[in-house]
């Protein structure tokens, strides 16, 4: 029984550790951040009168780890 608790409860603290953002997906769930992710993206952004960078503490291989700012602060 103490077996299953502590399975479980170190399952619902890794559960955490999968999800990336206020959404709650994975970060494999947006891709990998290759060359031409990249420059779609920033492409997209820029259409839209923003700047595409990382996010701090980002991972640049992860595509979910950039952000898009729009407006001031950017």
């Amino acid at each position: 029984m103490i077996r299953a608790l502590v399975i479980a409860a170190l399952l619902t603290g890794l559960a955490g550790c999968a999800t990336d953002g206020p959404e709650g997906s994975a970060w494999y769930e947006h891709g990998n951040a290759d060359y031409d992710s990249l420059k779609t993206a920033t492409d997209a952004c820029k259409g839209k009168g923003g700047v595409f960078t990382l996010k701090p503490g980002g991972d640049p291989t992860h595509l979910g780890d950039y952000d898009c700012k729009i407006g001031k602060g950017t």
